[in-house]
């Protein structure tokens, strides 16, 4: 039996009558692939119940996005960038209520910074080379569905950053929020897939789960669709990625000092390290978490950081205050991760202002202030006697995590002698450190910072594989 024409258009017609269905969170009807599924159970657009499904419809979501032209993709990216700048203050002021960490204001700037410095597709710019023996061009291509573990400390801003950038880079992502701030990440990504398929991108190009947990991360990373897996977060959790086999970007843990010698300008040293270390109560992983100052100045820096929001503890008060944010074996109390510091001050009967953004403390390089990462607005001040041994004492409390450094100092030589020696991803000369992720600073940003796997700062191009296509004898047309 022959087929006409006529009857292959009505068979495809039909079959394309049978692939599309009308998303229930939106007016318009998207294309979506049949996508295998436990029951298909979805509580917001990307939002399902079961993690299978969010890896399945990412996955599937994933093989349409590629067939995307590249302007398409760009205005994918606009259309994100848009939708969150929209809601931007409000979703800055529901991930501070759900996870009790971070200030208000701060969290705005950081959500600012995610979504405008960002870099998007032209991060991926392709490039060539051309000889006597022809040209090679080389493109980058996606790895196809990125499995992402996001943290409680800056939970929507990782989520805008890694969206631009894994998308950018032709993926889509399956995201395992921190349980202590789902509800925020998956409003986030609701949003974001009704920008997406707002100017005729892929519905479901980035998923999770309504109750995101260790189990549904474990099986996330695990699961065989998943290409790559991207975690920020601890120790623990990185550890969790790498025993999954697969290829890892992982941004762990940092203990970022900041040394201050004799030539430095001690006044804006002192506030700069005071804005820095406060800023959204020291949860950034980049933000100063101990000071390493030399003699000479090390008095009148302490003087300084109290004229511009420090609170400088005394014995006593470093005695009762260690023994509430610190846990019988000596680390870090989560309870008080991310809180004011009036706050904290107040749970040892010291009563301050707002006004005060910092708790300073006098202790040596030993002290427990000065080795764990506190991730709250605390902070030691330690005294060297000369620029060499603070770049040591520097090197030893960053615990070779390769993560970030400070240095406020007008000696070239120093500068040079600390940024070798730290030999971390950011080092950061004579400014807060939050100006190492460009904020008031120079450069793109990224809320993922890969010093164990040494990507460094992430951008597009990080999430995605080089190929490369060799024409041997043609087109060097000089």
């Amino acid at each position: 039996m022959s087929i006409s024409e006529r009857d292959i258009k009505e068979i495809i017609e039909e079959v394309v009558k049978k692939v599309a269905v009308t998303d229930k969170y939106t007016s318009s009807s998207v294309m979506t692939p049949n996508i295998p599924s436990s029951n298909g159970a979805t509580v917001g657009k990307g939002i399902f119940v079961s993690m299978e499904d969010a890896v399945n419809a990412a996955f599937y979501a994933q093989k349409d996005y590629v067939q995307v032209s590249v302007e398409k993709r760009k205005e994918i990216i606009t259309a994100v960038r848009k939708k969150m700048l929209d809601y931007c203050e409000e979703l800055s002021k529901e991930a501070v209520a759900e996870s009790g960490i971070g200030r208000v204001p701060d969290r705005i700037q950081k959500t600012l910074l995610a979504i405008n410095k960002t870099p998007g597709v032209e991060d991926i710019e392709p490039y060539a080379y051309t000889g006597d023996k022809g040209m090679t061009l080389v493109e980058a291509a996606p790895f196809g569905l990125i499995a992402s573990i996001t943290p409680t400390t800056n939970p929507v801003e990782t989520i805008i950053n890694n969206t631009i950038s894994m998308i950018s880079g032709g993926n889509s992502v399956v995201y395992n929020p921190h349980p202590r701030a789902k509800k925020v990440c998956c409003k986030a990504i609701s949003l974001i897939n009704e920008a997406i398929v707002s100017v005729g991108g892929p519905a479901n190009l980035i998923t999770t789960v309504e109750s995101p947990t260790i189990e549904t991360g474990t099986f996330m990373m695990k699961h065989p669709k998943v290409r790559l897996i991207v975690v920020t977060g601890g120790p623990g959790v990185v550890k969790a990625a790498f025993d999954c086999g697969k290829k890892v970007i992982a941004a762990g843990p940092g203990n970022p000092p900041v040394v201050v010698d004799e030539t430095a300008d001690i006044r804006q040293a002192a506030k700069d390290i005071v804005d820095g270390a406060s800023f959204d109560n020291n949860v950034l992983c980049i933000a100063e978490k101990e000071v390493v100052a030399v003699k000479e100045i090390y008095r009148q820096l302490v003087d300084e950081m109290q004229k511009h929001g420090a609170y400088l503890l005394t014995e006593e008060g470093q005695k009762r205050l260690a023994g509430i944010i610190l846990t019988q074996d000596g680390h870090v109390n989560s309870k008080f991760v991310g809180k004011d510091a009036s706050y904290i001050l107040k749970q040892i009967d010291i009563n301050v202002s707002d006004d005060i953004r910092l708790i300073i403390a006098e202790t040596d390089s030993k002290h427990p202030f000065a080795v764990e990462e506190l991730l709250m607005p605390v902070i030691p001040i330690i005294r060297a006697d000369n620029v060499d041994e603070a770049i040591e004492m520097a090197y030893e409390l960053e615990h070779n995590h390769f993560h970030t450094a400070m240095m406020h100092s007008k000696n070239v030589e120093n500068l040079h002698k600390m940024a070798k020696r730290s030999n971390v991803s950011i080092f950061v000369k004579n400014a807060p450190s939050y100006a190492g992720l460009g904020f008031n600073g120079e450069g793109p940003t990224t809320f993922t910072i890969s010093s164990p796997t040494g990507e460094g700062i992430t951008t597009a191009r990080t999430f995605t594989r080089m190929r490369r296509c060799v024409l041997a004898g043609y087109f060097r047309i000089v």
